[in-house]
């Protein structure tokens, strides 16, 4: 009798903790949901809680590899039109993942509250992976012997005090202290070799009587459906990108090219087609080779990155009246001395990207400049150009150039607010008054 109340005992208890655990796993616990460090809106509630939707960390974007892409644009340079157009290439590691599902983000009423509480999320996310890209520096070779020491003085720590506070005039006056030039025919040794013969005579810009406003036109994926092309052609100057194609995307991208900016791979390179392709004919041309940190012009025509001065005569020479011009080396690893100054841990030292230095060209000659997805809006899609099907999320938050710090240092600058810049995908920067950089 025993034996059997004892074996009833045991059965019940089973079947209680059977029971238990079927519930535990119906109903899983809310405070484990919420513990994982989710966004929450300014009601308290989690971004996700509003419609029900699960939860993802990364968000990946698939494509079909083998699809060709077709340009008809007279622009394109002369290569097989069913290849994926060249483009310059950096060591990037392939990254197919974005950290983040941009479409959950995008709104349209700027003036609503939901609207304003997406596009500030946004805004959060985006700066966190740019500090967090900023900062992954692991054990990267100093190819170009940078050899960068930071001003450490009492005038230097109240500047870096003041960062802080800063309304973005100190990071502006900044990138024009680097004052990136082109080169002229005076500068030596240029004055005593061939190669200075070559170069314009007139000065940058000098062909416009008044310059009233400029854009620089990102190669970025996320130009793909912007619809800013009429945007863009208002401006007096628009500034591209190596062989940034035009035709075939004038609704995202406008169709008024001023000049554009090619660093010496597309000049050097044959399959870019520099000396005939009709992309770098009748506009001004800015081409740029870093050469190594802190060397002289003599020793840069000596060990350039890429032998870009062959090509560059022969243009010249096919094109005597075009104004196409050389940046002097030197002003651009300046340029990278303010933005190491600017960020407070150490950066890639590898020089700018020709975005970057764009910008400091640009700047000096305009009232504002309109940065167009230089940061990405919530148009953002993996891609690494808007003419292109590569995915690479390295293309967009950086993994050679310096390009997160850059990111971070422009949108110091930036003027515009939060809805032009995130889902707009519109950067302002204001030429600083020269009192105020004194």
């Amino acid at each position: 009798m025993f034996s059997r109340l004892y074996c009833r005992l045991m059965s019940v208890t089973v079947c209680f903790l059977l029971a238990c655990c079927y519930e535990s796993v119906k109903s899983p616990s809310i405070s484990g949901y919420h513990s994982t460090g989710e966004h929450r809106n300014l009601s308290g509630k989690s971004f996700f809680e509003n419609d029900g939707r699960q939860r993802r960390s990364v968000f990946l974007l698939k494509y079909n590899a083998t699809d060709k892409i077709i340009f008809q644009s007279k622009e394109k340079p002369a290569t097989n039109k069913s290849q994926p157009m060249q483009r310059p290439r950096f060591y990037l590691p392939r990254r197919t993942f974005l950290p983040l599902d941009p479409k959950t983000f995008i709104c349209y009423d700027r003036n609503s509250y939901e609207c304003g509480n997406k596009t500030a999320l946004y805004r959060d996310r985006i700066l966190g992976e740019f500090h967090k890209s900023a900062k992954m520096i692991v054990n990267e070779p100093n190819f170009y012997n940078v050899d960068y020491r930071r001003k450490y003085h009492s005038r230097w720590d109240f500047r870096e005090a003041m960062m802080d506070y800063d309304d973005g005039s100190m990071a502006t006056c900044m990138v024009m202290k680097a004052k990136v030039r082109i080169l002229r025919k005076r500068d030596p040794p240029m004055n005593k070799l061939p190669l200075g013969k070559f170069f314009p005579k007139r000065k940058l810009f000098k062909m416009f009587q008044e310059i009233r406003s400029c854009a620089i036109v990102s190669s970025a994926g996320s130009m793909r459906n912007s619809r800013l092309g009429h945007f863009i052609d208002l401006h007096d100057i628009v500034m591209r990108f190596n062989n940034a194609p035009v035709e075939g995307f004038e609704e995202d991208v406008g169709t008024k090219t001023t000049i554009r900016v090619v660093n010496s791979q597309v000049v050097s390179k044959a399959e870019f087609n520099f000396v005939n392709s009709p992309i770098f004919q009748n506009i001004t041309i800015a081409a740029w080779d870093p050469g190594k940190y802190n060397v002289t012009l003599k020793d840069w025509l000596e060990n350039a990155d890429f032998n870009l001065f062959v090509n560059y005569e022969k243009f010249r020479k096919r094109y005597p009246k075009s104004n196409a011009y050389l940046i002097d080396p030197q002003s651009i690893w300046k340029l990278w001395d303010q933005l190491q100054g600017f960020t407070r841990t150490p950066i890639r030292c590898n020089p700018p990207s020709s975005g970057f230095i764009g910008l400091a060209l640009l700047l000096p000659h305009c009232p504002y400049v309109d940065f167009i997805e230089y940061v990405p809006s919530t148009r953002l899609n993996g891609r690494c150009h808007y003419y292109s099907d590569e995915i690479n999320s390295a293309c967009t938050f950086g993994a050679w150039h310096p390009l997160a710090a850059e990111k971070l240092m422009t949108l110091k600058m930036n003027v515009a607010d939060d809805y032009a810049t995130f889902q707009n995908g519109i950067i302002r920067i204001r030429r600083p008054e020269p009192k105020s950089c004194s």
